[in-house]
């Protein structure tokens, strides 16, 4: 399988989604997490990329971080998934390596 891309800045502090989406392969998959959630909420500056990403990649967000920040399930951008500590952890296993984008 392909490989999962973490993204743990918030990228309107960082280019680090931006060289992510640049660079990820079809088969694979993006994990928002930490700050990086922010641009999964709809209505923000990156709902339009991520839904073009979405085409061929999987999009993930890791929920317990959503949750720290006060924002609720509903505000996520249709297509991206939540997962949990263990699903993160399923995820890593899955695909064939995991590359963090910082």
């Amino acid at each position: 399988m392909g490989i999962l891309h973490t993204v743990n800045k918030s990228p309107f502090e960082k280019s680090s989604l931006q060289s992510c989406l640049r660079y990820a392969k079809p088969g694979s998959a993006l994990l928002l997490m930490e700050d990086g959630v922010y641009a999964a909420l709809r209505g923000g500056a990156f709902e339009e990329p991520l839904k073009r990403a979405a085409a061929d990649l999987d999009l993930y967000c890791l929920e317990p971080d959503l949750k720290a920040r006060g924002f609720p399930p509903e505000r996520l951008i249709d297509g991206v998934r939540l997962v949990d500590y263990g699903g993160f952890v399923d995820l890593a296993v899955e695909y064939d390596k995991v590359q963090a984008w910082l």
